[in-house]
């Protein structure tokens, strides 16, 4: 018996598995105060660096999107600004992951592809957050106190996705 178009792939449950795993992840990390407004560890971004390394990128872009979404409506924030900045900012990081990969894999380990990522994450929203929500260039005064974050957990998420995939860190 052949599988039809319509009956899912074992690629496709990997898939469902880890986007609930990170959308969990993303509604926990919703329920823990920030000191600092706008200030998230990214926990989820750990499940996208395990699916980037394990299975490719196509599949971590999959675990991304159906987070970014299934995080919003579980969260009731679907087509909020938040939504908008969260996937100005996968978007950000996926594309700078895609550009990444083409690079020998030897230079780049979890740590180093999850700063990056978190660089391009916060790239994204605050480039979004400058041209729509706030059209001021006072903003920019918000990089350091975002970039150092950024460094932070993308070092910490990046030594997590390590020792998870028994990486050197």
């Amino acid at each position: 018996m052949t599988a039809s178009a319509t009956e899912p792939s074992a690629n496709d449950w990997r898939v469902a598995r880890y986007a609930a795993l990170a959308i969990a992840l993303s509604v926990l990390e919703a329920a823990v105060p920030s000191p600092i407004p706008g200030v998230k560890p990214g926990l989820a971004n750990i499940v996208t660096l395990l699916v980037l390394w394990r299975h490719g990128w196509q599949d971590a872009a999959w675990v991304t999107g159906l987070r970014v979404f299934g995080a919003a409506l579980a969260l009731g924030g679907l087509l909020s600004p938040g939504f908008a900045l969260s996937c100005a900012g996968s978007v950000a990081s996926l594309a700078t992951l895609a550009l990444v990969r083409h690079l020998p894999r030897h230079y780049f380990g979890p740590v180093s592809l999850s700063v990056l990522a978190a660089y391009a994450h916060i790239a994204g929203q605050l480039a979004l957050a400058r041209a729509w929500l706030i059209p001021h260039d006072g903003i920019v005064k918000l990089l350091p106190i975002f970039m150092l974050t950024a460094l932070i957990f993308g070092i910490v998420n990046g030594v997590i996705a390590a020792r998870i995939l028994g990486k050197p860190a």
